[in-house]
């Protein structure tokens, strides 16, 4: 019983008021108690004063009225002083009650305003009831509290990482513009249609950077529609690879696709699940040198739908698994970003899949010995 009322809040309040009677009741009786003898022993020796000279007078009626009118004052004198003292006692014991329910408001309060003047470390205390599973409501509030100032402390994190990224990603094709510029102007380099081709590859790479820092931050904050079609993942495949198949024929590298017979429809943004597709068979190009073998497998396990791309390229070690779905994150620091691509494609495609309802992830047994990535999407209606 008693755990249940720790941990249901309107139990606790309607306890705390019972608890309140019945101090009040318990303080009510004792002064009575207490008091009532001293006031009537008081009356009653007024009475017996009276009453002597009433029978030496023989007038009995007045002494009645007299002794009712004394004991009267005298009940009304000791629930006066009870009821005072029961009214002091209920009152403290409401203010120590209320204090238990207010004082974690106060607090959240004041760690709200904290928050909001971007001290995102403030963390509201929770009861030992965490570990026992027995959280109040109030407990319960603080628990969302902390779990909304966690997320805010991450999203600030990920903000100021961001604007660290997207500041050193365009340095360097700034910088580069600026010195042929500066070349230019100086006459140290010619100006001949080479320098404006390098110059126009600079600018062409600033604007595709820009171009998926706007796609991003689109997929990321939702702000975009899927335009639903029953569509086929061989459909799919057979797209993309008809559209990297010259790429794959020029660096040597083999592509291979098996297909489930039968599979199931799949209802899907067509375009946008051709940019995942693209995106994942293409860095699986890109890091597969020749003569190697990038191989697309989709089959049906349960109620979805599998595709895999496998390839025998550089692979991926275990320390960097975990992050290459990160904007901006490359495996290898070194590789420039011309050959390194802009590092939010991936990014991207998980936030093109999870829109979708489905998953994506990565795998690979190391440095040098390939990588397979896996999506997986619901199936459509048949």
């Amino acid at each position: 019983m008693l755990r249940f009322l720790r941990s249901h809040l309107a139990w606790k309040v309607f306890f705390s008021y019972v608890v309140v009677v019945l101090v009040g009741v318990i303080v009510l009786a004792t002064a009575t108690s207490l008091s009532a003898p001293a006031a009537f022993d008081r009356h009653m020796a007024g009475m017996s004063a009276m009453m002597s000279g009433s029978n030496m007078m023989g007038n009995a009626q007045p002494i009645e009225d007299e002794l009712f009118a004394n004991y009267t004052a005298s009940v009304t004198e000791a629930l006066s002083l009870a009821t005072i003292a029961a009214l002091f006692a209920a009152v403290l014991a409401s203010f120590l009650i209320s204090r238990q329910v207010v004082s974690p408001v106060q607090r959240m309060k004041t760690l709200s305003h904290r928050i909001a003047d971007g001290n995102y470390e403030e963390r509201l205390h929770i009861s030992s009831g965490l570990r026992t599973n027995q959280l109040d409501e109030l407990d319960q509030l603080a628990l969302s509290f902390n779990q909304m100032a966690d997320k805010l402390e991450k999203t600030e994190k990920m903000r100021r990482q961001l604007i660290g990224d997207v500041t050193h990603e365009l340095r360097t094709p700034l910088a580069a513009v600026k010195g042929y510029m500066e070349g230019l102007i100086d006459g140290v380099l010619p100006a001949d249609p080479a320098t404006y081709q390098q110059l126009h590859t600079e600018i062409d790479r600033l604007q595709r950077l820009v171009n998926n820092l706007q796609e991003l931050s689109q997929v990321e904050s939702g702000a975009f529609q899927l335009n639903r079609i029953i569509v086929s993942a061989e459909e799919l495949i057979s797209t993309v690879g008809g559209n990297l198949g010259r790429q794959f024929s020029e660096k040597g590298v083999q592509l291979e696709v098996e297909i489930e017979p039968n599979l199931p429809a799949l209802s899907v943004d067509k375009d946008r699940m051709i940019q995942v597709l693209t995106n994942l068979i293409g860095n699986a190009l890109q890091y597969t040198p020749a003569p190697g073998k990038v191989r697309i497998s989709a089959f049906r396990k349960q109620s979805e739908v599998f595709i895999s791309i496998a390839d025998t390229g550089i692979g991926i070690s275990t320390d960097h698994l975990p992050f290459i779905f990160n904007r901006f994150y490359r495996t290898d620091k070194s590789r420039a970003r011309a050959s390194g691509g802009s590092g939010i494609g991936l990014t991207i495609a998980q936030a093109l899949v999870k829109a979708h309802h489905g998953r994506i992830w990565a795998e690979s047994p190391g440095d040098g010995k390939g990588s397979t990535f896996f999506l997986s999407l619901p199936i459509g209606p048949d």
